[in-house]
């Protein structure tokens, strides 16, 4: 009788923890898709050829958004060059190669502790390093080094984690075999964190291509009547780009702010399909 009712009462706390969680899922997942549809029925009539092609004019109020899109795509293109091989190549140190004793733990900490700055820190940061100290000038450039400074603890936390999470078997194995150290990395361990990896560049990345505040000291432009010819140009940018024409630019069109947004969100979740796809591919093919 008594186990009846143990059992009874441990279903009744299972179904009530399953509904409790399911309600917490729901109610963060609502707002979410109540933003996208928002961002989607406010800036849709926005979206046209011209929309996406053709150059602001008539003081922002009319034209086309390409200089924002372009550097945006630069922005994070550059980014990608400088933080993504220099925070893999950190976590394989850390988590390959690093001794566990004090000095690692406290670079970890310090990393974790990186990621929680806010980015107007790390913009004035660039300010000062890039733009003015090395003269790299207002460029995308200088705000490619400080978006790479900045998203490089979350890659960093992120792919060691990921490679940690790879058995200790894959390596005794492949060094049983005869493989060196580096060839067992490089062949098997990266391989098999690789959906980790990708998890955190693309986090990375998409907080790169979404910030204002370091780009707005270091390579941000109100407006530009071309396209950037090189690395030491300034940029317009789509977040950027939002601030000033929902901050800035009186009598703006509503429809061109929510299009931009929609713009900028499009993006964003772009590189996360795509990242998904590799992310599905690599998990499919491994091994464990």
């Amino acid at each position: 009788m008594m186990t009846k009712f143990l059992s009874r009462n441990r279903h009744t706390v299972q179904r009530i923890g399953f509904i409790a969680i399911t309600m917490m899922v729901i109610i963060t997942i609502i707002p979410i898709i109540g933003t996208i549809i928002f961002i989607l029925i406010k800036g849709g009539s926005a979206i046209s050829w011209e929309f996406l092609s053709g150059f602001p004019h008539d003081g922002m109020r009319a034209g086309g958004i390409l200089p924002a899109i372009i550097g945006t795509l630069y922005l994070t293109l550059g980014t990608a060059v400088f933080s993504v091989p220099l925070g893999i190549a950190a976590a394989i140190y850390l988590s390959e190669y690093a001794k566990d004793n004090q000095v690692t733990r406290i670079i970890r900490l310090a990393i974790i502790n990186l990621a929680g700055i806010p980015s107007v820190v790390y913009g004035l940061f660039g300010l000062g390093l890039f733009v003015l100290f090395l003269q790299f000038g207002t460029s995308i450039l200088a705000a490619s080094l400080t978006l790479s400074i900045m998203t490089l603890p979350v890659i960093i936390s992120t792919s060691e984690e990921a490679l940690r999470a790879v058995p200790q078997s894959f390596r005794t194995v492949s060094i049983s075999l005869g493989a060196t150290r580096w060839q067992t990395i490089s062949r098997i361990i990266i391989k098999e964190a690789l959906p980790g990896i990708l998890t955190g560049v693309i986090l990375g990345l998409e907080r790169a291509a979404g910030e204002t505040a370091p780009i707005l000291f270091t390579g941000a432009a109100f407006f530009l009547p071309r396209l950037p010819q090189s690395p030491f140009d300034a940029t317009m940018a789509l977040p950027y780009h939002l601030f000033v024409i929902s901050t800035q630019v009186p009598e703006m069109p509503i429809q061109i702010q929510y299009g931009t947004a929609l713009v900028l969100l499009v993006f964003v979740l772009s590189m996360n399909v795509i990242a998904t796809v590799i992310r599905s591919r690599a998990r499919a093919r491994r091994q464990w």
